[in-house]
């Protein structure tokens, strides 16, 4: 078993690869804009943690107060997405990549770890069942079925800012906040975009591009939030037919 694990930094960053996207072969802008996003949380004290392999096997999270999420409490750490796919999938990666996060809040002194879950599992967010095993536990919920996950160390507990459960604006046409964390981002934005112009759809894209923005946003969020007809749908990238259902509605 590989235990070689790399951190980026600001002098490892351009040359190391990010392993949420290592199957793609050819240049990818979604991967450019990454590094970008990356260049400027790295210095907040942003965490991406990976195997040292072409594979992917990674952790990622940053101190609540300045991850971009709708998410508020005091000295915590928010995890994004722990990662772990092909063949590396059940060797125990997730466990070290989890038992790193816990040990680094502990010694920075944080007051624990949380996450964004639902009662369902959604496929872009990381395996709550898995957060469970650890302690991590429901703390608060929204009417459509999200939750936030925490493992406190003090007894004090985070909850969504009030405006991430809203789940409603007041633009009835397709709508779609994001940022630039994911790198599938920028392709599945192009394919939206290819998609509602061939058939005549209107939509509204609207980049996060601030921390602020981002605390103020009215759903959930974990770099995309999708509303349609005022009402937030989903944080799960969209294909074809994932899109096609929504606008059925």
């Amino acid at each position: 078993m590989n235990t070689d694990f790399v951190n980026l930094t600001a002098e490892n960053l351009a040359g190391e690869h990010l392993c949420c996207i290592i199957r793609s072969r050819k240049p990818h802008q979604g991967i450019d804009a990454k590094r970008q996003w990356l260049s400027d949380r790295l210095k907040e004290g942003h965490v991406f943690r990976k195997l040292n392999a072409r594979a992917t096997v990674f952790i990622e999270y940053a101190p609540l107060e300045t991850a971009w999420v709708p998410v508020i409490g005091d000295n915590y750490y928010y995890l994004y997405c722990l990662w772990v796919s092909g063949s590396h999938k059940g060797d125990g990666y997730g466990k070290l990549l989890m038992e790193y996060c816990l040990a680094d809040a502990k010694e920075r002194g944080k007051s624990g770890i949380c996450m964004l879950g639902a009662k369902k599992q959604k496929s872009w967010l990381s395996d709550q069942a898995f957060a469970k095993k650890f302690g991590f536990e429901v703390v608060d919920t929204t009417d459509n079925g999200y939750e936030l996950l925490a493992l406190s160390f003090d007894g004090t507990t985070p909850r969504f800012a009030q405006n991430a459960k809203n789940q409603k604006i007041e633009s009835k046409e397709l709508t779609i906040y994001y940022d630039m964390q994911c790198p599938y981002v920028y392709q599945n934005i192009e394919m939206i975009k290819q998609y509602c112009e061939m058939n005549d759809v209107a939509v509204s894209l609207i980049q996060v591009d601030t921390l602020q923005k981002a605390k103020e946003l009215p759903c959930v969020f974990n770099n995309w939030g999708v509303f349609y007809k005022g009402n937030f749908e989903t944080v799960n990238l969209l294909n074809a037919d994932y899109l096609k259902r929504i606008l059925k509605k």
